[in-house]
């Protein structure tokens, strides 16, 4: 059976560079990939898209036929989306390959916080995990990383199914921040100690959130991929692996 792969994260979090990147090493490896745009107002894309919602729904034809502006048209356009999911997933089962990579919405609201969402991530493949990016400009302040938590947290809660975090854009940060943020994402206690360093209403908040990711036991390594250097890319493919075939390698025809 094939794996279906979202990737979500806040708005350029770095989704559709990573689709392609990822798209590129699999074939590299010799396995099979099929790219799948949700995005019906996405402009251009920067990888050739197999299957793309813009067939069903498009974004200006939203605003135009039901005379709304950019964000009413976005979330008409998500339900939209969501009720072409069993012509979607049609489209899908014509396709002999190992991995659906589902580019999702920019605004991942549009994405994660509707209920047709959840049907379409039901609808779209039973073998399905999200690849969660957390922005490293936001992550690598304390609060920051606990908001990335807590919509990480949010979007697993939302779906029940399978998630593995990610640093994107690791490239951007020096080596000493992506260690730093990667001790904080497994040692709660550090990254409470850093929280404590500041001061404010926010971080009085940032802790009392901490505190319920902490007994909620949400502990979870953040990976740090890029892009750019195809760091990590491996490590998604292992996530995947690990959580629908036992770890094993895929079979290249």
């Amino acid at each position: 059976m094939t794996a279906t792969l979202y990737f979500v994260g806040t708005a350029g979090s770095g989704k559709t560079t990573l689709t392609k990147a990822f798209k590129q090493w699999m074939e590299a490896q010799g396995y099979q990939a099929i790219t799948v745009n949700l995005d019906p107002g996405a402009d251009k894309l920067p990888y050739t898209v197999d299957i793309d919602v813009r067939d069903w729904v498009s974004l200006p034809e939203v605003m135009d036929e039901h005379e709304l502006g950019p964000n009413g048209a976005q979330i008409v356009s998500a339900d939209m989306v969501a009720m072409k999911a069993p012509e979607i997933r049609k489209v899908m089962d014509e396709f002999n390959t190992h991995y659906f990579l589902i580019d999702t919405p920019g605004q991942m609201e549009l994405f994660t916080f509707r209920e047709a969402s959840r049907e379409m991530v039901k609808t779209l493949g039973e073998r399905s995990m999200i690849t969660f990016l957390f922005d490293p400009v936001l992550a690598k302040q304390p609060s920051g990383l606990v908001s990335l938590m807590t919509l990480a947290a949010t979007t697993q809660f939302r779906f029940d199914i399978p998630y593995f975090p990610v640093l994107s854009k690791s490239d951007i940060l020096s080596t000493e921040e992506v260690e730093m943020i990667k001790t904080w994402s497994e040692d709660f206690w550090k990254l409470d100690s850093a929280l404590r360093e500041k001061t404010g209403t926010e971080t009085q908040a940032s802790l009392e959130l901490i505190k319920s990711l902490q007994n909620m036991g949400l502990h979870r390594h953040i990976t740090p991929i890029s892009s750019v250097d195809q760091q990590g890319l491996e490590d998604i493919y292992t996530a995947v692996q690990d959580a629908f075939y036992g770890g094993q390698d895929l079979e290249i025809d």
